[in-house]
């Protein structure tokens, strides 16, 4: 980095000649064209006073042929002059043009100059730095040239220690590993011996439920005895007429003979006392429900006739209103539209109480449809020719519409 700012340095120094040479080229041609300058004045003071006394000379003499012809040489003259004049004159812009140019490039030139001037000033502090920078840089140099013995000396310490170290780590990992195994077995011994636990523990379960379902079985079979037979379960041997320490019969033959006893006792029933009245008592029953039942019959016959005739009077009425509001409908939807026609139609013309409406519409232009497939706006002044529609054939004295 201090090469490349000597390098930026030289580089700034020579720009810096090369600009002071220019600056002084630039001096000397301005000098000379204010000398340029100088003459071109007196040569065009001269031009204009030669011309003023060649014009006075003219009028000053008569009109001989040869002042004619002095006058001709005299004007070609002053022609000659003239051009001269306008010559110099261009020069001189010229020359005036040139010398403002040079001005304002020595201006530039002069502030280039100072700036470089300041540049460099800044290069030489910055030079100044960099070999304060390059000392430090040395004395560190100097001081880091022990740096690999001592590195090397404490490479040999650490690898030392590192082999001591990895010897410990192989010791540690064979421990680990012995340790490792002795924890396997007495984890597989302490599974073994939980499991053994577990197995005793639910064996342990399994008779304790047997045994306290045999204590409910018995308690529920005492009680079973006592209440068919009306004694403690040790009385039933003296009931069933066995000698204490008897032989028991079997137990199949024992079911099979209770069972033919229930059956026997189910077949012969129980005795009702009451039956005569009770059979009085049903009789009466039967004549009552059954007189009711003609009751009913009749009145539904009637009820059904009734029902018949309302809706043989509701259908003529409302097939009155649907033609009656078809036709406001038909009025009232022609005059919002401004044309088209629109009707109303009944789904199911069987039972036309039961049955549905539909709208059927065709605005101006269109062709017939239903009221879903009508636009937004044509399907509310539908609603309001429906709803006066119905105003129209059933009158309301108060009506809120919102």
């Amino acid at each position: 980095m201090w090469r490349d700012c000597q390098s930026r340095l030289a580089q700034t120094r020579e720009t810096l000649t090369a600009m002071e040479r220019q600056a002084r080229e630039t001096e000397a041609k301005l000098a000379g064209v204010a000398d340029a300058k100088d003459r071109t004045q007196e040569a065009l003071a001269e031009a204009r006073e030669q011309v003023a006394e060649t014009e006075a000379a003219v009028h000053a003499l008569g009109g001989s042929e040869e002042l004619e012809a002095e006058l001709a040489v005299a004007q070609q003259q002053a022609g000659e002059l003239r051009a001269r004049l306008t010559e110099a004159k261009t020069e001189l812009i010229t020359l005036e043009r040139e010398h403002r140019a040079r001005a304002e490039r020595q201006a530039a030139i002069a502030v280039e100059q100072e700036r470089w001037k300041q540049r460099s000033a800044g290069a030489q502090e910055q030079t100044v730095t960099l070999d304060q920078r390059a000392g430090e840089a040395n004395a560190e140099i100097k001081r880091l040239a022990g740096l690999p013995a001592m590195v090397a000396q404490q490479r040999q310490k650490l690898m030392h220690e590192l082999s001591k170290a990895e010897a410990d780590r192989k010791a540690a990992a064979d421990a680990q590993a012995l340790a490792e195994t002795a924890q396997r077995d007495a984890a597989q011994h302490l599974r073994q011996a939980q499991a053994a636990v577990a197995d005793e523990r639910e064996a342990r379960a399994r008779t304790e439920a047997k045994l306290e379902a045999a204590r409910a079985r018995r308690s529920e079979e005492a009680r079973r005895i006592r209440d068919t037979l009306g004694c403690a379960p040790d009385g039933c041997l003296a009931l069933a007429e066995l000698a204490p320490g008897a032989q028991l019969p079997a137990l199949a033959d024992a079911d099979r003979g209770l069972l033919r006893l229930k059956a026997d006792r189910e077949r012969m029933g129980g005795v009702n006392l009451q039956a005569d009245e009770d059979l009085v008592r049903l009789a009466e029953q039967y004549e009552a429900m059954n007189k009711e039942k003609v009751d009913v019959e009749a009145a539904v016959a009637k009820l059904r006739a009734a029902i018949a005739q309302i809706n043989k009077e509701g259908e003529g009425r409302l097939r009155a209103a649907f033609e009656a509001v078809d036709a406001h409908f038909r009025s009232l939807f022609a005059t919002l539209f401004g044309g088209g026609e629109a009707r109303l139609e009944m789904i199911d013309a069987e039972d036309p109480l039961e049955g549905g409406l539909e709208i059927v519409a065709r605005p101006p232009g269109k062709k017939p449809t239903t009221l879903s497939l009508l636009s937004g706006g044509e399907q509310s002044l539908t609603a309001i020719a429906l709803i006066f529609a119905v105003f129209l054939t059933n009158p309301s004295p108060i009506c809120v519409l919102d």
